[in-house]
C-alpha cells in the first residue's frame, strides 16, 4: 500500500546524501563550527521563503503556535547542534569508527524517545527492522577497521562509544522534539505540509541565532568566512533545508522511529554512488551491512 511517508523520506535521505557531499567541498575553507554553521545559515531563508509559497501562493493558513511548540522547535535545535558536534568530535579520537556506529542507535533511540514522550506505537515488524538496519549500519562503519575481537569488545566499553551512544540519543530526542512541535500546532486536512514547513523555519532561525552568537563569542573570524564561502555554502543551504522539508514533513505524518529507520537508506545512495561513480569496490562487511539495510527496509515497509 502507497503511504506518502515513504517517497519523502527517500527524497530527503537522497538529499542529505548530495549535501554532505557538497558539504565536504568546504573542508580547509572553514572550521568545523563555520561548515555546521552554513547548513541552518543558508538554509534559514529557504525554509522562511517556503512557508510564504505555502501561504501566499497556495493558501495554507498560519499555524497558531504556543508555549509547548516553541518548547519543542528548542528541544529539537538544541539537541540537533549538540549531537552534530558530538559526531564531528569522534573523528577525532581513536576507534572513532565504533563511536560512529554507536551514534547509529539513533532510530533505536528515537523509537524510545517516541514511545514515552509521544506514545508513538510500535510494531514487532518494525522494531525487527530497525534492528536489521542498524546491524548493517554497524557493519558498515566498522568496515575499514582493523579491530579484533579483544579490541571491539574493549572499544565497546570506551569513552568513544559512550559519546557515539549520546550522539545517537541526542538525534533521536532531536527528530522526536521535531516531530512533537509539528504536531502541537495541529490543523486540518492538509495541513501537515503548513505544520512541518512552519517547524522547520522556527527551528533553522533558531539555530541560526544559536550559532552566531556562539561564533562571534568563539570563532569571531569563522563569520566573515562564512560570507566568502557563500557559493559553496548556499548549495549546501539549499540541499539541507529541501532535505529538511521532506524530514520534517514526513516526521509530521509517521512516528520517528519508522521515519528515521526507512531514512538510512541514505547509505545505499552513498554505496552506489561510491561504486558506480567512483569506482570504489566495497569490502565484504560493507556488502552485507548494504545487504542488511535493504532487508531491514522491506521488512519495515512490510510491517506497516
Amino acid at each position: 500500500m502507497f503511504e506518502l511517508w515513504v517517497p519523502i523520506t527517500i527524497g530527503a535521505a537522497f538529499l542529505q546524501n548530495a549535501r554532505s557531499a557538497i558539504q565536504k567541498h568546504l573542508k580547509g575553507r572553514l572550521s568545523t563550527t563555520g561548515a555546521t554553521f552554513v547548513r541552518f545559515g543558508y538554509g534559514a531563508p529557504v525554509a522562511i521563503a517556503y512557508i510564504l509559497i505555502l501561504h501566499y501562493l497556495i493558501g495554507l493558513p498560519w499555524p497558531d503556535p504556543n508555549a509547548t511548540f516553541a518548547m519543542y522547535v528548542a528541544i529539537g535545535g538544541i539537541t540537533q547542534i549538540l549531537a552534530t558536534f558530538l559526531l564531528v568530535y569522534l573523528f577525532g579520537l581513536r576507534n572513532f569508527a565504533v563511536g560512529t556506529a554507536y551514534s547509529k542507535t539513533e532510530a533505536i533511540q528515537a523509537a524510545a524517545f517516541g514511545f514515552i514522550i509521544l506514545a508513538d506505537p510500535l510494531s514487532v515488524g518494525a522494531g525487527v527492522a530497525i534492528l536489521i538496519g542498524f546491524a548493517g549500519v554497524v557493519l558498515i562503519s566498522v568496515a575499514h577497521t582493523s579491530l579484533n575481537a579483544a579490541a571491539l569488545i574493549a572499544a565497546t566499553f570506551s569513552r568513544t562509544a559512550a559519546i557515539g551512544l549520546l550522539s545517537g540519543a541526542l538525534f533521536g530526542l532531536s527528530a522526536v522534539g521535531y516531530r512533537a512541535a509539528s504536531l502541537s500546532i495541529g490543523g486540518g486536512e492538509g495541513s501537515f505540509l503548513m505544520q512541518a514547513g512552519y517547524a522547520l523555519a522556527c527551528a533553522t532561525v533558531f539555530q541560526t541565532i544559536i550559532m552566531l552568537i556562539y561564533m562571534q563569542w568563539k570563532e569571531p573570524g569563522q563569520i566573515k568566512a562564512v560570507a566568502r564561502a557563500w557559493k559553496p555554502a548556499s548549495l549546501v543551504g539549499l540541499a539541507g533545508v529541501l532535505g529538511s522539508v521532506c524530514w520534517f514533513t514526513a516526521m509530521t505524518i509517521q512516528s520517528v522511529a519508522y521515519v528515521r529507520s526507512l531514512g538510512q537508506i541514505e547509505l545505499i545512495f552513498t554505496f552506489a554512488s561510491s561504486y558506480f561513480i567512483f569506482k570504489e569496490r566495497p569490502n565484504k562487511a560493507e556488502t552485507v551491512g548494504v545487504i542488511l539495510i535493504a532487508l531491514g527496509i522491506v521488512v519495515l515497509l512490510q510491517s506497516k
